[in-house]
């Protein structure tokens, strides 16, 4: 297992992360602590889960991941060698994340709280990287990455980054959480964050968790050389494109049990142009005569802006397809051959 360092730390997390969301849905807690025995057992150091967590978001699953976690955690001897990344939710309409019912924002009072409920279901001291999940402010699109700008108007009351920042400050000092990341930002909320962080407000952001995989790199048009110049890593999610890129969906192939069949909520993956580039990618993985699975997250990890590939399963064999991956060599040729369908079919699953 290839080992990087996270942002700026003095940590070292493995290039293979341990995506965590289908625990307390499509995965019961034995099921996610096996997944977690093997993982550790592979040499997987970093896991990653969230507040909002399971997926599919619902009231009645909420937290139910970050529990799971917790329950497998409490009381390991090797607590001091594991990377525990989770996520305060951003702006959401949703009111079953407060205990008084508001709306989620990037408050004092609500990230508070929010650190508190996650140190308590994940049984553990402090979060070693604590990430918003999504902006507070308004922004074009969801990702915050689009191929096309879709106007929009700021929100009345958005949370500052400036604020968000400070409160981050006081939980690092108060040994809550060790480092801050983002998720599904754009480059300019990243350069705003890293702003107010030379400015001594608060935290550098150490990492950025955004979308991407051989049908969505939109993170190289603007974040990668921030990602490389200001060492603020991709953890990259998504790598297997929500299991498109693995093969089962295509031809319209709609297995039994499968997350597009239990809650049909992967349009994001089935724009026009996008069964067109699977079938070219998949096509080049059998050329080399490489699992797509494998393929797929081997292309993320060789790229240099990359920190760690976030991996995803829902069973113990589909884990070992996804740890494969660490001992696929990635070739100039592949790189090559990936970066031609890539100028033919662009990003269709932004």
């Amino acid at each position: 297992m290839e080992f990087r360092r996270l942002g700026r730390t003095d940590l070292t997390v493995s290039t293979i992360c341990l995506g965590t969301m289908t625990f307390g849905e499509q995965n019961t807690e034995a099921e996610g602590h096996a997944q977690l025995d093997r993982a550790v057992d592979f040499g997987i150091n970093f896991i990653d889960t969230a507040e909002l967590y399971a997926i599919p978001p619902r009231k009645e699953t909420q937290g139910r991941t970050e529990e799971i976690i917790g329950t497998w955690l409490a009381g390991r001897p090797d607590r001091d060698k594991l990377v525990i990344a989770t996520k305060v939710v951003g702006r959401t309409v949703n009111t079953w994340f407060r205990d008084d019912g508001s709306p989620g924002r990037l408050t004092r009072r609500q990230i508070t709280e929010a650190v508190e409920k996650s140190l308590r279901r994940l049984c553990t001291d402090v979060i070693d990287l604590y990430q918003v999940h999504w902006p507070d402010r308004e922004v074009s699109q969801w990702g915050t990455n689009p191929t096309r700008f879709k106007p929009f108007t700021p929100a009345a009351d958005e949370a500052p980054i400036e604020e968000t920042l400070a409160v981050f400050a006081d939980l690092v000092a108060a040994g809550k959480i060790r480092h801050v990341g983002l998720s599904n930002e754009s480059p300019y909320g990243t350069m705003q964050w890293l702003f107010g962080a030379e400015k001594g407000i608060g935290p550098r952001v150490q990492s950025i968790q955004n979308a991407y995989n051989l049908l969505n790199r939109t993170f190289e048009t603007g974040l990668a050389e921030i990602a490389q110049r200001e060492d603020v890593g991709l953890l990259a999610y998504s790598p297997l494109a929500q299991g498109y890129l693995t093969g089962k969906y295509q031809g319209g192939a709609l297995p039994k049990g499968s997350r597009k069949q239990l809650f049909n909520r992967l349009q994001r993956y089935e724009l026009p142009g996008a069964a067109e580039a699977v079938d070219a990618y998949l096509s080049v993985a059998r050329d080399f005569g490489v699992h797509p699975v494998a393929f797929a997250n081997a292309f993320v990890i060789a790229q240099p802006f990359v920190t760690a590939s976030i991996i995803g399963a829902t069973s113990l064999p589909q884990l070992e397809e996804n740890l494969a991956a660490a001992s696929v060599t990635w070739t100039e040729e592949m790189q090559r051959r990936v970066d031609e369908i890539h100028q033919l079919h662009g990003n269709p699953a932004p």
